[in-house]
């Protein structure tokens, strides 16, 4: 199939690798001239150093060469670039032609999830579909073994997308809860910033390990309000992605939070990292969605302090640590809200 990815930084360039090992013919588009003028003079890209893009991946940057042809596209820009992408993908793909949302985050202003941006963008009738799980561009382009889930609320397409990703190194599972699965991905971002300002502080595992399970209570919650399944979080999108999120090196929402734990603003702390920090935008729009179904996001709310108010984060840890005493299996009704 002829597919291509929209989004040319370390994710998009991880996709194109694997969908060209699984024998399509690729194209990587980027709106950049000069990024793709890089591309193709080395067939490297900086952010995947070692890793040799091939050279019949073809590198483009017209939106319309990018998209006519194609059977399928992923979407893998960052999360403030999505609406924009989709956009300019108007009235330029074929009929029957398979989106892919491989973003991950929520839109920062009108909290709306990504496959609801393409819906009101490109059409209801559109075959769309969800990708999330513990994927780091860094290994997947290395071909380092993981699992994804692939998610639709029609099942045909979550399998479709199942058959053009998954080989022997990427296996993908279907799922057809979409919001569980968006979620998962969006939110754990602000856990995994989260945990490594915990590290920056200098706490111990114990701290960690608790902070990730009530974040993943938090989000599963929401998830729930919202009309997903809180069983989706205990899976790929979730637990897998939370893990990986919080503990690898290659985390940069991880090592922006150490930075801020460690005395750096939040600003400072994305310049540094030097690469989109999606927990900041996520940790805004993770509190507008909870006022419109009302949940309660403890760690959320103090991750937001923190970075956009500049609350210390030793009085962040305070302050959730000295909240009133809860059971910790929620013992109220589960309230069902269609977007």
């Amino acid at each position: 199939m002829n597919i291509t990815i929209f989004g040319s930084g370390a994710w998009g360039t991880a996709i194109a690798l694997l969908l060209h090992d699984n024998g399509h013919k690729v194209t990587l588009w980027s709106k950049f001239e000069d990024e793709i003028a890089e591309l193709r003079n080395t067939r490297v890209n900086p952010l995947l150093k070692g890793v040799d893009i091939p050279k019949d991946i073809e590198l483009v940057t017209d939106v319309a060469e990018a998209a006519s042809d194609a059977g399928a596209i992923v979407i893998a820009v960052p999360s403030f670039a999505v609406r924009e992408t989709v956009d300019m993908l108007k009235g330029h793909i074929g009929e029957g032609c398979l989106i892919v949302c491989m973003s991950k985050g929520i839109e920062k202003d009108t909290s709306s999830l990504f496959t609801e941006i393409i819906k009101s963008v490109l059409g209801d009738n559109i075959p769309i579909a969800a990708v999330s799980g513990p994927t780091h561009a860094e290994e997947v382009a290395r071909r380092i073994p993981t699992a994804c889930v692939a998610a639709s609320e029609d099942i045909a397409v979550a399998e479709q997308v199942q058959g053009l990703l998954m080989n022997g190194n990427f296996r993908v599972y279907t799922s057809t809860d979409v919001i569980g699965v968006e979620l998962g991905a969006a939110l754990k971002n602000v856990i995994a910033l989260s945990a490594g300002i915990c590290d920056g502080l200098g706490l111990g595992d114990n701290t960690i390990a608790s902070l990730m399970t009530r974040g993943l209570a938090e989000i599963a919650e929401l998830c729930v309000r919202m009309g997903g399944r809180k069983e989706t979080l205990a899976g790929l999108a979730g637990l897998g992605d939370l893990i990986v999120t919080c503990m690898s090196r290659h985390s940069r929402n991880r090592r922006a939070g150490v930075l801020v734990g460690k005395g750096v603003s939040a600003l400072d702390a994305m310049r540094e990292v030097g690469a989109v920090v999606e927990g900041y935008y996520a940790a805004k729009a993770a509190l507008d969605l909870a006022a419109v179904v009302g949940v309660d996001l403890p760690i959320c709310t103090e991750a937001f302090k923190i970075l956009y108010e500049g609350k210390s984060p030793i009085e962040a840890m305070k302050d959730l640590m000295g909240r009133s005493r809860k059971s910790e299996q929620s013992t109220g009704e589960e309230t069902w809200v269609i977007r």
